[in-house]
């Protein structure tokens, strides 16, 4: 509707100028000119001023951004951090506990070692006066051997002798 008005204008407008003289005309002209003018030089502010706001807002976004990227690092960090200590600590708790298991095998080891070794002992001292005893026995049987060969070639001795005796002694009487 504006714009059907101003086309009215725009028509008087111009009926007027040609009855007016061409200075008037030239006045009415300028006049809507400098009011475009004028609202293209607001409009161009407007424009820059909008364009300032945005940089400012982006530039506002971006600190934003930084920041909470490094929040998210400063978390990440501390997460990372916590996760190294538990493992460290589980390691150390592993490490403990291999410890203590190997001290107990160790223990368990000379333990078995000892009862080993007095077993062993034990038995070789058994054996060893075993070994005596069957020795002692077999130098008993041997030497009863010897007195009972030793008796029995007394006696065959004496027999042989007797006997030789008595043959001696028919054969001179």
């Amino acid at each position: 509707m504006e714009q059907k008005k101003q086309t009215a204008k725009t028509g008087e407008q111009a009926e007027q100028q040609a009855v007016k003289p061409p200075e008037e005309v030239r006045e009415q002209a300028v006049k809507p000119l400098d009011e475009v003018l004028g609202r293209a030089e607001r409009a161009y502010s407007a424009y820059m001023d909008a364009q300032k706001e945005v940089a400012r807002v982006y530039r506002e976004n971006e600190l934003q951004a930084e920041k909470v990227y490094k929040e998210g690092e400063q978390q990440a960090r501390s997460a990372c951090d916590a996760g190294v200590r538990r493992a460290l600590k589980t390691r150390d708790e592993a490490v403990e506990q291999v410890k203590k298991t190997r001290e107990e095998a160790v223990e368990q080891a000379e333990r078995a070692y000892n009862k080993a070794k007095e077993q062993a002992e034990t038995a070789y001292r058994e054996n060893e006066q075993q070994a005596r005893n069957v020795c002692d026995e077999s130098i008993r049987q041997a030497l009863r051997g010897y007195e009972a060969a030793k008796e029995k070639a007394w006696k065959i001795r004496g027999e042989n002798v007797e006997q030789a005796w008595k043959i001696y002694t028919r054969e001179t009487a």
